[in-house]
């Protein structure tokens, strides 16, 4: 199937009954189904096709410059280490899940005001199994054991919690893979910029040549009296101006090398890359493009999980209006001296359970739902906003191609006259059948060709990178 506007419209106009969502079926029914019950595990996407870049490109010093990138750039390693982080915040969601147990060791001093009921009743009073022991006004206490705490998860706010943390996993690692594919579009972009910066010099360096040429000859006609200091210097103007080109563009050629190796990660001088644009293949692809591959772009299917974590997110804040229940224990030893700590008798326990209810003073729950609800929202306008933008993305660089590749036939065909024109008019201006002016037209006119030939062979280039991002690229 091919991609289409209206297939992107048919995906709107679902998500726009959002309120009615729970009577019909399809994605967002998935995401938003039964709003009171335990949100469902974390979605599993299923993997969709991708653009291996490798089988994308073909240029081995590029490739080689993109597997260097892939070690060593730090937005890569950024985008890992929040994975590493979206990881730890799932083990901890999990561990929400399960009781806690904790090791307990303590000691304690206490006296009872003489004129209280545990002072007076305890005074005197002979210690159980001591003899002509009773308990002393200060009395120590040692306590060894374990401690267990455990909320159960009546209304499902944990597993929520956990839901959302797994799916949060899931975008963090397609946030990744949208900072590597757009890691390998850049650099690719500035390669080919690189390449196209040389061909340029190239390009200068012929023109110099041909003027050279052209401005000895007229210095012989000068020395003949056949051509006057005016049209020297015009020449010699000409020249000066190519040496001015050149410098820009050796300055541009530093600027896009200190880009990619920031790219790289390193410091690096004098960047491999190929020494002809004219000869760089372009990457094939059909002109129709499966709606497939859209769905395989990161950025919509990261957006995808944030609508499911915060439809968890809401799960989770409207749980904590119903009552939570939690059971707490203690299993140890106690005693009032170090020495009978291990007595069996010395044994001590003890289990509680509360319920709680928040009753009064709702407020800060009744935000809390409210922040989700909008967060809620917020992601699903996103994940629209996705997928709008990378149809038009995709559209538009297969448009652009197909119009290139038209301007870049008839720059050709005019490339080929404007260098024929050179030799015609360089022969007229030495039989005197033209004027020095009409052969230093002829000759910027056929530099300023050859530039923009150039111009659209990289933008050609440039646009099947930019057509690689728009399809989510691959690894």
């Amino acid at each position: 199937m091919s991609l289409r506007l209206s297939s992107v419209i048919l995906v709107l106009s679902l998500a726009a009954t959002l309120h009615a969502e729970e009577k019909r079926p399809g994605i967002f029914s998935r995401l938003f189904a039964k709003k009171d019950a335990p949100s469902s595990p974390a979605p599993q996407i299923p993997p969709a096709p991708s653009i291996p870049h490798r089988s994308y490109f073909s240029d081995p010093k590029l490739l080689a410059l993109i597997d260097s990138a892939l070690k060593s750039n730090f937005d890569l390693k950024i985008a890992l280490q929040r994975i590493e982080a979206s990881r730890a915040n799932l083990i901890a969601a999990r561990g929400a899940l399960r009781p806690t147990v904790d090791g307990v060791a303590g000691y304690s001093r206490r006296k009872f005001g003489d004129y209280t009921m545990d002072g007076a009743g305890n005074s005197g009073t002979p210690i159980y199994r001591s003899e002509g022991l009773t308990v002393p006004r200060d009395l120590p206490d040692y306590l060894i054991g374990f401690q267990a705490t455990w909320e159960l998860d009546l209304w499902g706010k944990l597993r929520s919690q956990r839901d959302a943390a797994a799916t949060r996993l899931l975008a963090s690692d397609e946030a990744r893979r949208w900072v590597q594919t757009t890691l390998i579009a850049d650099l690719a972009t500035a390669y080919y910029e690189l390449v196209a910066l040389d061909a340029q010099l190239t390009t200068l360096a012929d023109t110099k040549r041909i003027q050279n040429e052209a401005l000895e000859a007229l210095k012989a006609q000068k020395q003949a009296g056949a051509a006057n200091q005016l049209a020297v210097e015009q020449f010699q103007a000409q020249l000066l101006d190519l040496d001015s080109q050149k410098l820009e563009v050796q300055q541009t050629i530093v600027e896009t090398e200190g880009s990619i190796s920031m790219l790289l990660g390193e410091q690096r001088r004098n960047i491999p890359r190929s020494s002809d644009l004219a000869t760089a293949s372009l990457p094939s692809l059909a002109s129709k493009v499966p709606a497939t591959y859209l769905a395989n772009r990161p950025d919509i299917r990261a957006a995808e999980l944030e609508v499911a974590a915060s439809k968890a997110d809401v799960a989770a804040a409207k749980a904590q209006f119903y009552p939570s229940l939690s059971l707490t224990g203690l299993l140890g030893l106690q005693a009032f001296r170090p020495e009978l700590i291990l007595n069996s008798h010395s044994a001590t326990y003890n289990a509680a359970g509360s319920l709680i209810a928040p009753l009064i003073n709702r407020a800060a729950i009744k935000a809390q739902f409210k922040e989700a609800s909008a967060t809620q929202l917020e992601a699903l306008y996103s994940y629209q906003q996705s997928l709008v933008n990378g149809y038009v993305e995709v559209n538009n660089q297969l448009s652009l191609l197909r119009l290139l590749e038209q301007a870049r036939a008839l720059k050709k065909q005019q490339v080929e006259l404007l260098t024929t024109s050179i030799s015609t008019a360089s022969d007229l201006f030495k039989n005197g059948r033209a004027t020095y002016l009409e052969s230093l037209t002829a000759q910027q006119a056929a530099l300023d060709a050859r530039l923009g030939l150039l111009d659209v062979k990289k933008r050609q280039l440039q646009t099947s990178v930019a057509l690689y991002k728009a399809l989510g690229g691959g690894a």
